[in-house]
């Protein structure tokens, strides 16, 4: 199955974007899932059909859903209760009735998140569209699953699963319970979620597909989303200029919308090869205002973001590992070697990567940003490199 996430800057139309490709998709013949976790149902509004917790059909193909955080936090909650009453009786704490309960922060992301994952593994569908939130939050959703599972590692390692069997006498040495098993069950279930999550992202049949409306604005939240989704390996499907005004209304460059229309087509020169999307005049609502957008049919190619190592060894003594970062800036980029892992950032963004095998016996020995790729050089440690017979 294929799955292309879309976002953009808040207000840039994304919703009504997703909603016309899945149709476009749907359309075509392809059994198309398009899914959303906004709190309003914009997403229905585009279509003309109301979406709720329950997927429902949009047109022929054609299936919208959007899944209820309020509820799946409730069900998530009565579920920790019901597994910790050992240790909520110990201390005294009262339960919670699910009346009571009101989606935290962050909510309607794990849902999508959930939603996205269950999806995939249902394989009922040839294609899944994402309504991804604005790029500020859509950005850290994308980077939740990998930074959870760090956390969840860091915080209750699997060499711990060996106090299952001592937590008996630990907790008689130390006079208190210890952490009991479901502690460790739901450590193990949540990393398995996740683990799905980050299969879906990593596949290379998932991309990226990036709604902006072109000007100032719009060009640094691309050039912004770029750098980031590069970080995260995660390949731009297309870009798609959206609310473009017809050639007409730059004629005359002294009124609002002929300095507006200017504006644009200097933006979208900028950008190249953006896929335009034309203001109708009006919000699109139903089918056929959909379809007189002209969304860009799904590239039914793969697209990917390799991070290659290239073997120096012979010419400069030196491993060599490219990490394409299109948009970065020099003086905001910064390395850090912790022990197997780095920590890279570049501007606001920051990821902290497994190093590849051959690099965990090389120390760094410099690196240096070309043409939108950082090049970072290792040269093996005579240490820990094997050496010839």
């Amino acid at each position: 199955m294929r799955t292309l996430l879309i976002t953009g800057p808040g207000g840039s139309g994304r919703t009504t974007v997703a909603a016309a490709t899945a149709q476009r998709a749907a359309a075509a013949g392809t059994r198309t899932l398009v899914l959303s976790a906004d709190r309003t149902d914009s997403l229905g509004a585009a279509l003309g059909v109301p979406t709720g917790r329950e997927p429902v059909r949009a047109a022929p193909g054609l299936t919208a859903w959007r899944p209820d955080a309020g509820a799946g936090f409730r069900d998530d909650l009565a579920s920790f209760q019901e597994r910790a009453t050992g240790v909520l009786d110990l201390l005294g704490a009262s339960r919670l009735d699910p009346e009571e309960v009101t989606p935290l922060p962050g909510a309607e992301e794990l849902t999508l998140l959930r939603a996205l994952r269950d999806a995939a593994l249902a394989e009922t569908h040839d294609l899944l569209v994402v309504d991804l939130p604005p790029l500020p939050q859509a950005l850290a959703l994308l980077a939740l699953p990998e930074e959870l599972r760090r956390y969840l590692r860091r915080l209750l390692p699997p060499e711990r699963q060996a106090a299952r069997a001592l937590r008996p006498v630990l907790g008689r040495l130390a006079g208190v319970p210890m952490p009991a098993e479901w502690l460790y069950e739901t450590t193990a279930r949540w990393d398995l979620e996740l683990a799905a999550v980050q299969t879906v992202l990593a596949d290379r049949h998932t991309a990226v597909r990036l709604v902006a409306e072109p000007g100032p604005a719009g060009a640094d939240a691309v050039r912004d989303a770029r750098l980031a989704l590069a970080l995260r390996a995660l390949p731009v499907e297309s870009l798609v200029a959206n609310r473009v005004l017809p050639d007409t209304a730059d004629d005359d460059p002294g009124h609002p919308l002929g300095r507006l229309a200017a504006q644009q087509r200097k933006t979208l020169t900028e950008w190249g090869e953006a896929r335009t999307v034309a203001h109708l005049g009006h919000d699109p609502r139903g089918a056929d205002d959909l379809t007189a957008l002209g969304v860009p049919a799904v590239d039914a190619g793969t697209h990917s973001v390799e991070w290659p190592v290239a073997d120096r060894l012979a010419a400069d003594g030196v491993l060599v590992w490219h990490l394409p970062l299109p948009g970065a800036i020099r003086e905001e980029l910064d390395l850090v070697r912790r022990g197997d892992e780095l920590v890279v950032t570049a501007g606001p963004f920051r990821r902290i990567v497994p190093l590849p095998s051959a690099l965990r016996r090389c120390a760094v020995d410099g690196a240096a940003l070309r043409d939108g790729e950082l090049r970072i050089r290792f040269a093996p440690d005579p240490g820990l490199w094997p050496r010839g017979g």
